[in-house]
């Protein structure tokens, strides 16, 4: 496993499979069902393309880890 660059400002949805240890397909599933809500953290779509923001899904992941 490659280790996630941890200076970035926001996580791709690759980023995000490898912290959390999903498959493809359910990271982005996980991903739209949060930017539908914006909870627990926040998501941002651009296109097809998700964002997280760092800060958030860090506290997230802190607070429930």
């Amino acid at each position: 496993m490659e280790a996630v660059e941890f200076d970035k400002k926001v996580y791709n949805a690759e980023d995000i499979q490898k912290l959390l240890g999903l498959g493809r397909s359910r990271t982005y599933t996980f991903l739209d069902e949060v930017y539908q809500k914006q909870a627990p953290f926040r998501v941002i779509k651009i296109g097809k393309l998700f964002r997280v923001p760092k800060q958030s899904f860090d506290n997230w992941l802190d607070e429930n880890g």
